[in-house]
Protein backbone atom coordinates (compact mmCIF):
# COMPACT_ATOMS: atom_id res chain seq x y z
CA UNK A 1 0.00 0.00 0.00
CA UNK A 2 2.88 2.52 0.62
CA UNK A 3 4.36 1.80 -2.58
CA UNK A 4 1.33 2.48 -4.22
CA UNK A 5 1.12 6.02 -2.68
CA UNK A 6 4.04 6.71 -3.39
CA UNK A 7 3.90 6.14 -6.79
CA UNK A 8 0.39 8.04 -6.89
CA UNK A 9 2.14 10.92 -5.28
CA UNK A 10 5.19 11.18 -7.40
CA UNK A 11 2.89 11.09 -10.25
CA UNK A 12 0.41 13.96 -8.74
CA UNK A 13 3.86 15.74 -8.57
CA UNK A 14 5.10 15.18 -11.60
CA UNK A 15 1.57 16.02 -13.46
CA UNK A 16 1.48 19.22 -11.17
CA UNK A 17 4.72 20.57 -12.56
CA UNK A 18 3.97 19.82 -15.69
CA UNK A 19 0.71 21.90 -15.97
CA UNK A 20 2.36 24.82 -13.97
CA UNK A 21 4.94 24.78 -16.56
CA UNK A 22 2.58 25.48 -18.87
CA UNK A 23 0.57 27.92 -17.54
CA UNK A 24 3.54 29.98 -16.87
CA UNK A 25 5.78 29.15 -20.13
CA UNK A 26 8.54 27.47 -18.51
CA UNK A 27 8.42 24.12 -19.74
CA UNK A 28 7.83 23.74 -23.45
CA UNK A 29 6.47 20.37 -24.74
CA UNK A 30 6.78 21.24 -28.81
CA UNK A 31 10.11 22.71 -28.89
CA UNK A 32 9.25 26.38 -29.28
CA UNK A 33 11.04 28.24 -26.44
CA UNK A 34 14.11 30.34 -27.99
CA UNK A 35 14.94 32.30 -25.02
CA UNK A 36 16.00 29.71 -22.71
CA UNK A 37 19.53 27.16 -23.47
CA UNK A 38 17.91 24.14 -23.22
CA UNK A 39 20.32 22.33 -21.36
CA UNK A 40 19.81 24.38 -18.49
CA UNK A 41 16.40 23.51 -18.78
CA UNK A 42 17.12 20.08 -18.96
CA UNK A 43 19.25 20.23 -15.50
CA UNK A 44 16.52 22.08 -13.88
CA UNK A 45 13.93 20.08 -14.90
CA UNK A 46 16.31 17.16 -14.01
CA UNK A 47 16.58 18.28 -10.27
CA UNK A 48 13.22 18.70 -9.54
CA UNK A 49 12.15 15.18 -10.94
CA UNK A 50 14.73 13.94 -8.68
CA UNK A 51 13.43 15.31 -5.49
CA UNK A 52 9.83 14.34 -6.84
CA UNK A 53 11.64 10.95 -6.64
CA UNK A 54 13.56 11.11 -3.39
CA UNK A 55 9.76 12.13 -1.93
CA UNK A 56 8.30 9.33 -3.22
CA UNK A 57 11.12 6.65 -2.13
CA UNK A 58 10.50 9.14 1.29
CA UNK A 59 6.94 8.32 1.91
CA UNK A 60 7.68 4.13 1.49
CA UNK A 61 10.46 4.13 3.80
CA UNK A 62 8.08 5.96 6.65
CA UNK A 63 4.95 4.01 5.32
CA UNK A 64 6.74 -0.02 5.35
CA UNK A 65 7.73 -0.15 8.89
CA UNK A 66 4.12 1.08 10.09
CA UNK A 67 3.01 -2.23 8.92
CA UNK A 68 5.16 -4.97 9.93
CA UNK A 69 3.79 -4.83 13.31
CA UNK A 70 0.48 -5.54 11.98
CA UNK A 71 1.67 -8.10 9.46
CA UNK A 72 3.73 -10.02 12.13
CA UNK A 73 0.79 -10.16 14.18
CA UNK A 74 -1.77 -11.13 11.85
CA UNK A 75 0.89 -14.02 11.16
CA UNK A 76 1.12 -15.52 14.72
CA UNK A 77 -2.26 -15.13 15.04
CA UNK A 78 -3.15 -17.13 12.25
CA UNK A 79 -0.45 -19.58 13.55
CA UNK A 80 -2.26 -19.59 16.71
CA UNK A 81 -5.80 -20.75 14.60
CA UNK A 82 -3.67 -23.55 12.94
CA UNK A 83 -2.10 -24.70 16.53
CA UNK A 84 -5.56 -24.79 18.41
CA UNK A 85 -7.25 -27.05 15.18
CA UNK A 86 -4.15 -29.70 16.46
CA UNK A 87 -5.13 -29.20 20.10
CA UNK A 88 -2.13 -27.19 20.64
CA UNK A 89 -3.35 -23.93 23.09
CA UNK A 90 -1.65 -20.88 23.60
CA UNK A 91 -2.18 -17.85 25.81
CA UNK A 92 0.42 -15.69 24.68
CA UNK A 93 0.78 -14.67 21.01
CA UNK A 94 4.58 -13.73 21.76
CA UNK A 95 5.42 -17.24 22.78
CA UNK A 96 4.65 -18.56 19.24
CA UNK A 97 6.95 -16.27 18.05
CA UNK A 98 9.57 -17.30 20.73
CA UNK A 99 9.03 -20.85 19.62
CA UNK A 100 9.49 -19.91 16.17
CA UNK A 101 13.28 -19.09 16.85
CA UNK A 102 13.73 -22.48 18.41
CA UNK A 103 16.50 -24.87 17.03
CA UNK A 104 16.30 -28.05 19.24
CA UNK A 105 13.94 -28.95 21.22
CA UNK A 106 14.94 -32.06 23.81
CA UNK A 107 11.89 -33.71 25.83
CA UNK A 108 12.11 -36.55 28.15
CA UNK A 109 9.62 -39.59 27.74
CA UNK A 110 6.40 -37.67 29.41
CA UNK A 111 6.93 -34.70 27.24
CA UNK A 112 7.91 -32.28 29.46
CA UNK A 113 10.77 -29.94 27.65
CA UNK A 114 14.04 -30.10 29.29
CA UNK A 115 17.82 -29.00 28.45
CA UNK A 116 19.27 -32.66 27.96
CA UNK A 117 20.81 -32.31 30.90
CA UNK A 118 19.73 -33.29 34.37
CA UNK A 119 21.16 -31.84 37.28
CA UNK A 120 19.70 -31.24 41.13
CA UNK A 121 18.96 -27.49 42.20
CA UNK A 122 17.01 -28.79 45.41
CA UNK A 123 16.93 -31.42 48.06
CA UNK A 124 14.28 -31.43 50.37
CA UNK A 125 15.16 -33.29 53.39
CA UNK A 126 12.43 -32.05 56.19
CA UNK A 127 14.23 -28.56 54.87
CA UNK A 128 14.38 -26.94 51.43
CA UNK A 129 18.21 -27.18 50.55
CA UNK A 130 19.51 -25.64 47.80
CA UNK A 131 22.38 -27.58 45.68
CA UNK A 132 24.83 -24.93 43.68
Amino acid sequence: MGTYVALLIVHVLLFRYFIDGLSKRGTDLFGGEKNVPAKSLFVASLKIWLEYIIVGVAVIVVAVPEGLPLAVMISLAYSIKRMLEDNNDVKRLSSCEIMGGADNICSDKTGTLTLNMMKVTNIWAGKDIVVS
